[in-house]
Formats: C-alpha cells, sequence, structure tokens
C-alpha cells in the first residue's frame, strides 16, 4: 500500500467535509440550478406543453416542412453545374485536393468525375438545374438555392445530427422538437412534429435526428406511416371503447400525478402531455392521413398511390398536416448515397430513378401550398446531409463496372421555398470544379439561425438550461449567423 493510499484510508468524514467546502458548495449550487430549471419546467408543462405560443418577433413563416435526402444527392448531378469538371474526366486529382483530407471510403489518387447529367438555365433568375428534376426546374423562380453548404462531419450519421441537432453527438435535440418548444402548435388533437419516412430505411443516425434530446420528450417528433394504422397502438385494442379507455387513462394520470409530486420529474409529465395527445389522436390522425379523400387529381399531381410506402405520398401528406395546423412536418427519403459499388448505388442507373421519385412530389407540393394560400408561411427546406466528391470513388483502391462519388463535406447543395425566403435567389457558389465552397459560405448552424429567425424565434437567445449550460440548437458558441440574403 503507498502513502497517500494509507493517507486516504486514514481521514474520517470530519476531515473530508472540512478539506473540501468549495466542492461541496458547487455541489449544492448545481443541485439548485437543477431544482430551478424543473421548476419552470413543470411550470410550462402544466399549462399544457403543446399550447401555442407567441414567437420573439414577427414570424414570416408559421410551419415547417423539411425534406431530407438522406445519404447525401450529388449537387454535381443536379444543382451545382461545373462544365470545367468535365475537361479533367478521368484525369489524376490533384494532390491539393487530396493532402491532409480524410474520405470516406477514397484511397490513393482517384480520377476526376465529369458531372453526369445535362443542365439548364431556368426561370428569370437563370437557376442552374439539372434535367433530372424536370418539374422542379420549373418552379425555380419559386426557390431559393444555397451552393455553398459545409459541413465539418463526412460520416452520415454525425452529419445528419449535426444537420438537425446542431451537434455531431446524440443526445441534443432536433430542429423540430425546438420549434414546438418554442412556438407549440395550433392543433391539440395532432402532434406539433410529425415525421414520415420512405426509402425503405430510417436515416443512419436513426431517431435521434427527430428527438427531444434533453427538452421534455412531449416535443420529439412522431412517426407516422402512410401505410396502415398513422400510428402504431393509436386506436384501442378489441374489447375497448372509447370511455373504458378514458376511465383507464384517468386513473393513470393520477397515479403520474403523484409520482410526480413525490419525485418531481418532468418526464412525468411529458408522460402524462404524451398519453392524452394519443388519446385526442384517435379522433383526429386517422381522418388527416388519409389520403383517400384526395380527389384523384391530386394523387396524379403528387403522383401518390394510397396505401403505398412513398416519398409521393409522404409530401401529399405534409400538405394535409400543415394544413391541419401541425408546426412542423419532417419527410426523410433514404436511398440517396451513390458510392457507385452496385447497379443501386450507381450514378447513371439509380440516381435518375431517385430524382424522378420525389421531382414531380415535390413540385406538386409546392404548387398545391402556393394555390392554397398556404406557401406563404410554410418554409420548405430541402437537402441531405452532405454532397458528393468532384472525384470518382474508387473503394479499396480500384474501380469496378460502376460510377459513383464519396461523401463530400466541403460543398454542398441546398434549397429553401415559400415562408419568407426571397423567391428566385441563387446564394453562394463553389469553385471551378465544384470541390470547395468559395462564395457566401453556409454552416449547419447558419441555416439553423436563418431557420428559427424566420419561425420568429431568435436563434441566440432561444436557450434551455441542461447541465449547467444554456444549450441551444445553434450550439453554445457565437459563431452562427443569420442569412439575411435568404430573407425577403
Amino acid at each position: 500500500m503507498t502513502a497517500g493510499m494509507e493517507q486516504c484510508l486514514a481521514q474520517t468524514r470530519r476531515h473530508f467535509l472540512r478539506s473540501c467546502p468549495l466542492a461541496l458548495g458547487s455541489f449544492a449550487l448545481a443541485e439548485f440550478l437543477g431544482r430551478a430549471a424543473c421548476a419552470a419546467q413543470t411550470a410550462r408543462s402544466d399549462a399544457n406543453p403543446l399550447a401555442p405560443r407567441p414567437p420573439h418577433f414577427k414570424a414570416k413563416a408559421t410551419r415547417v416542412i423539411y425534406l431530407h435526402m438522406a445519404g447525401g444527392p450529388s449537387q454535381l448531378e443536379l444543382f451545382d453545374y461545373k462544365p470545367a469538371l468535365n475537361k479533367h474526366d478521368g484525369k489524376p486529382c490533384p494532390q491539393e485536393f487530396l493532402e491532409g483530407k480524410r474520405f470516406a471510403f477514397i484511397k490513393g489518387v482517384p480520377e476526376m468525375l465529369g458531372g453526369r447529367t445535362r443542365f439548364k438555365q431556368r426561370g428569370q433568375a437563370g437557376t442552374w438545374i439539372s434535367d433530372l428534376l424536370p418539374h422542379t426546374a420549373a418552379l425555380a423562380d419559386e426557390l431559393a438555392v444555397i451552393r455553398s453548404l459545409t459541413t465539418d462531419q463526412f460520416n452520415h450519421a454525425p452529419a445528419q445530427l449535426l444537420m438537425h441537432t446542431g451537434n455531431q453527438r446524440l443526445g441534443h435535440a432536433s430542429m423540430g422538437a425546438w420549434a414546438t418548444y418554442g412556438l407549440g402548435t395550433e392543433n391539440q388533437n395532432l402532434p406539433g412534429f410529425i415525421v414520415l419516412v420512405s426509402g425503405g430505411k430510417t436515416p443512419d443516425a436513426g431517431k435521434s435526428v427527430w428527438g427531444a434530446g434533453y427538452l421534455p420528450a412531449v416535443y420529439q417528433g412522431v412517426q407516422c406511416r402512410s401505410q396502415g394504422e398513422p400510428v402504431l397502438y393509436v386506436n384501442n385494442p378489441a374489447g375497448i371503447d372509447r370511455v373504458m379507455r378514458r376511465t383507464t387513462l384517468d386513473a393513470i394520470r393520477d397515479l403520474n400525478h403523484l409520482q410526480h409530486a413525490q419525485a418531481g420529474d418532468p418526464d412525468t409529465l411529458a408522460r402524462i402531455g404524451q398519453y392524452e395527445l394519443a388519446f385526442r389522436m384517435q379522433t383526429e390522425a386517422p381522418e388527416v392521413m388519409d389520403i383517400t379523400k384526395e380527389p384523384a387529381t391530386a394523387h396524379e399531381a403528387y403522383g401518390a398511390t394510397p396505401g403505398k410506402v412513398s416519398f409521393a405520398n409522404n409530401c401529399l401528406l405534409a400538405r394535409r398536416l400543415v394544413e391541419s395546423g401541425v408546426r412542423y412536418v419532417q419527410l426523410f427519403d433514404w436511398g440517396w448515397d451513390h458510392h457507385g459499388v452496385s447497379d443501386r448505388t450507381d450514378l447513371r442507373y439509380d440516381l435518375p430513378q431517385k430524382a424522378a421519385s420525389i421531382d414531380r412530389p415535390v413540385a406538386a407540393l409546392i404548387t398545391d401550398l402556393k394555390q392554397r394560400g398556404l406557401l406563404e408561411e410554410t418554409l420548405i427546406v430541402w437537402g441531405g446531409e452532405f454532397g458528393r466528391t468532384p472525384m470518382r470513388e474508387n473503394r479499396g483502391g480500384s474501380y469496378g463496372p460502376y460510377i459513383g462519388r464519396d461523401h463530400h463535406p466541403y460543398a454542398f447543395t441546398m434549397w429553401m421555398a415559400g415562408g419568407g425566403v426571397r423567391r428566385g435567389l441563387n446564394h453562394g457558389a463553389t469553385d471551378d470544379i465544384g470541390y470547395y465552397a468559395v462564395e457566401n459560405k453556409v454552416q449547419p448552424h447558419d441555416l439553423q439561425a436563418t431557420i428559427l429567425t424566420l419561425l420568429g424565434l431568435d436563434p441566440f437567445r432561444f436557450r434551455y438550461p441542461f447541465q449547467g449550460l444554456e444549450q441551444r440548437l445553434i450550439g453554445p458558441t457565437g459563431e452562427a449567423k443569420v442569412i439575411q440574403a435568404l430573407i425577403a
């Protein structure tokens, strides 16, 4: 036994308490602050956590539809026209683009890869859009295209988390959760934040990209389905009618209130709120989620097929949901990770199919919202978690029969429409081959700050106390900036 260990064993409780008064004081302060935060949260929860609340200032958008193309769509085949890249097609990549860089799969010296699609300038703004998106291209003057997005993450899960929660690590609140925490929702019979998934798979980051993190659980996204029951187990089981369900929930509510009075856990109140919301959803969710009630002309416009799981159905559902007062609707469409290691990930074969699967529904969504007078207050956001490299992916250092691009964090494209966004705008630019964003760079926190601002929420003072830190969607430091050029 060392002398230090003998000294520790010889210390009594009195010696310990006398030698660390500052540490004990900090423990007490942390406990006090934690109780204060819980008390504030409890007050809000007791008053109805999803009740509509006023924004910090006048909002330009009152609802959001976020269309996330999970996997990272290739900007070089869709929105970022680079004729100079075509001149370098098949040539070795210059060392200046490889030194000090990390890629997900590229090894050694890859070949440059020219664009595999044709582009035209569209609309009065002359926006370059690929021939793969003819319906979207016809609405070019409704879009604000941002070609200068960058991120510091090059793997799917952390990049998706950063884009939606403001942090690449698990445990943080998603943008939809922040929006409903700050503003509540207009329809108390539906969740304030609804998630729809297509493409046969959930995002790589899992359900954390629509989680509530440290916010009360009532603000997390509720995943609904376009096939079968909209929400699993929302209907009463056989032998249980609505009166019996109400009696059961009243008893559970009373027990939960007793538990909260004893333990003070705010999650208990969130649980009560979720039970009550599920009860109210039984009357309205099946009606809102039933797209068979739409006319045949709507199904044709969106390319929707009732009873099928598809991005088209989800776009039509998104319109019905925001029309019914849902604050934030998040669509995830998986299948945009075109590495070129199979037919399914080849830019030549699969990308045209993926583009076609979203082109008509997206255009129909914009047109439909505009015709109904909803576009002015509905913010639509389209994009992925990062872009694709100007080089051809050589997985394992060699090429096969397929063509694709690796993950690229240094430049990618997103667009926004409606909800106070400047129409027909082309914001930012990349270099001649689309490797770096060189003009008006936009970070994920900048995009998040801009979305919150459009919703009337001050991204710099909109915060939540957790673990001794004033948590914000845009992070605790001050680097984020609102993209004023995007705001009409």
